[in-house]
């Protein structure tokens, strides 16, 4: 039974945790916009941020065009993908569940190749027009509920959740093939701007598409705020959720639509970046020891952000060498803890 002692301990070890975490965020988003292949000095980048006019017009334009705005997409899309895992892991009550491995970033892959490989001598791949960057968005989105519709249709006759995520790694595989098609008869050019694309990359985002990527991800946290209360129903079983009177499948459709926002805005304009949607929601549940949607959710955003800023920070680390692909980082972050998951299951259990 909880005392009221144990209710107030959690209470502040939930505000403690928000607070590093946003002190954390704060620290490495000011040390990523210092990291980046061209040496600037630190006067050099505190005077462009300070008096942009004091300084030379090439730093300004590197700070201000290629590493303010890397910054910012790696803010949102951290927050994109932690909440889109949090939001998989509790539907499926599986603490492994996640946006790569249910292969949603891989259908959302799958709309960005038909509409770059498919449709190459009708539209313009990177032209950096609104109509554009919203199409590719739009690929994503459509191709990852395209995903999670699948697996919906799979969930109502299959009761066992270890089957539906093994369905759900089957279905990504299957994808994965359809785009391994693609690839081989589209042309080199076009092939080419793919294959860098699935590398992942926070670096060629531009102000319109950071835009559109806040407004969606702004739309996929309302979402999932909303669904918040319905979240911890979720948690303790669908027959408990059913005794209450919860429309299961109404839910479920809101969950997914969220999560099919958020992971395809996600993967559409900085590739698919796997892992960090299975790793936060886990390691805050267990810096929190507890699975309330209400603390996990805020915490998710703050902890998901700084971890793929730091993720950016680190594949800066060659230096005037090059940058290493984001998504090699957080699979070499994030392996390790998901190995640690699968060892600690029996303990985790108690998590989801």
């Amino acid at each position: 039974m909880i005392t009221r002692m144990d209710q107030q301990k959690g209470k502040k070890t939930f505000f403690l945790f928000l607070l590093l975490m946003g002190f954390l965020l704060v620290v490495l988003a000011v040390m990523d916009i210092y990291t980046g292949t061209t040496r600037i000095s630190f006067h050099q980048v505190t005077q462009a941020l300070l008096h942009p006019g004091t300084v030379e017009n090439q730093y300004s334009t590197i700070l201000y065009r290629f590493r303010l705005p890397r910054t910012l997409t790696a803010i949102l899309a951290g927050i994109a993908l932690s909440v889109s895992g949090l939001l998989m892991q509790t539907a499926f009550r599986n603490p492994l569940a996640g946006p790569y491995v249910l292969g949603i970033s891989a259908g959302a892959s799958l709309g960005v190749a038909v509409l770059v490989l498919g449709f190459s001598s009708f539209f313009a791949f990177g032209a950096g027009t609104l109509a554009a960057s919203s199409s590719i968005a739009l690929a994503a989105i459509l191709g990852a509920i395209g995903v999670l519709l699948l697996i919906m249709a799979v969930s109502l006759k299959v009761r066992d959740i270890m089957t539906i995520l093994i369905l759900g790694i089957m279905f990504g595989s299957a994808v994965t093939a359809v785009v391994a098609i693609l690839q081989y008869f589209s042309s080199e050019s076009m092939l080419k701007v793919f294959i860098v694309w699935t590398m992942g990359s926070l670096a060629n985002v531009t102000g319109m598409q950071i835009g559109i990527l806040a407004v969606l991800t702004s739309a996929g946290l309302f979402l999932t705020s909303i669904l918040v209360k319905d979240l911890n129903i979720l948690l303790q079983g669908e027959d408990y959720a059913r005794s209450l009177g919860m429309r299961i499948r109404h839910t479920r459709l809101l969950i997914f639509l969220a999560t099919g926002i958020l992971a395809g805005s996600v993967t559409a304009f900085c590739g698919p970046i796997g892992f960090v949607g299975i790793v936060v929601p886990h390691i805050v549940r267990v810096a929190l020891r507890t699975s309330n949607i209400r603390k996990v959710f805020p915490a998710s955003i703050l902890t998901g952000a700084s971890l793929l800023v730091l993720g950016d920070i680190l594949s800066h680390l060659p230096g005037q060498q090059g940058v290493l692909p984001i998504n090699s980082v957080t699979a070499i972050l994030g392996i390790p803890v998901i190995i640690w998951m699968i060892l600690q299951r029996r303990k985790l259990s108690s998590f989801i």
